[in-house]
């Protein structure tokens, strides 16, 4: 079935083309558990019949998934095969969807993100994905030029997950919630928001963190050595030039041991390292 689906949607998406060539995607409402086929739209552009879809339609450039479902980096990751851009056209409105944004643009070089429903939205969900989307904004130069170069990361942390630990330049960095920091305001919550963020090479020791809700160290590849803080700047770029804000020290790094995004605050912040 997905195949004569995939056929007839590339002879639509071919004659229009034909008119106006113009890139075309397909969503996909994906397949949940304990849901049979036949109750969803399972010959839709699905992860295992992607492959399919892809032979199927060549007229059509981008498969791209609707996000209802937890596990958001499960189904990015699968997502992105075989050539597949991520392009997210719908995801839930709720809480954590900002540091979801940051990211699906860091880790995976997403070309779209847009909650649904978000020009009816009357809560306070719509601040922090609107000063998510300032954030990147302000930062897609960097993205432009750096992402190609595998010079970006992007991290997602939850209360029940793990660290998250990759390398970039001389040195591994690891990610948790900043929430898992004792004296952090929203430590002993019940529930977190989720955090994530980016992070930026932009030369060998120096580098633009952008998220929220996150607590960052850095440690050399290189055994015997350590990492240090040379400085941690807050800051906002305008028309592309940096504007450096405030200098963060003592309880801000925990004294030159790690960089922070408190939660719900939505910042860049300019790193500069060094191996002693």
């Amino acid at each position: 079935m997905a195949w004569h689906f995939a056929t007839y949607t590339n002879a639509v998406a071919a004659a229009g083309k034909a008119a106006y060539p113009l890139p075309m995607y397909v969503n996909a409402a994906l397949n949940r558990p304990g849901v049979a086929p036949g109750k969803y739209p399972s010959a839709g552009p699905l992860p295992h019949v992607m492959d399919v879809w892809q032979a199927g339609a060549p007229a059509i450039d981008i498969l791209a998934p609707d996000f209802y479902n937890p596990d958001f980096k499960h189904w990015c990751d699968l997502y992105t095969r075989g050539g597949n851009p991520l392009f997210i056209p719908e995801i839930r409105f709720e809480d954590g969807v900002a540091a979801k944004a940051f990211f699906a643009f860091g880790n995976y070089n997403c070309l779209s993100f847009s909650p649904f429903a978000i020009e009816g939205s009357d809560t306070l969900k719509g601040a922090p994905i609107g000063k998510a989307y300032e954030l990147l904004q302000q930062v897609s130069p960097l993205l432009a030029k750096h992402q190609p170069n595998g010079q970006v990361r992007g991290f997602l942390v939850q209360k029940d997950s793990a660290a998250r630990v990759t390398t970039l330049g001389n040195y591994r960095f690891t990610a948790k919630h900043e929430y898992t920091l004792g004296w952090s305001l929203g430590a002993k919550k019940p529930d977190w928001t989720p955090g994530g963020g980016l992070l930026i090479a932009v030369a060998p020791d120096e580098f633009y963190l952008v998220g929220t809700g996150i607590v960052l160290t850095a440690e050399p590849l290189a055994k015997g050595q350590r990492a240090g803080y040379v400085s941690v700047d807050e800051g906002h770029f305008d028309s592309g030039n940096w504007v450096p804000g405030r200098r963060l020290n003592g309880d801000e790094d925990h004294q030159g041991r790690h960089v922070r995004v408190p939660g719900q605050e939505y910042q860049i912040q300019h790193i500069k390292l060094y191996t002693y």
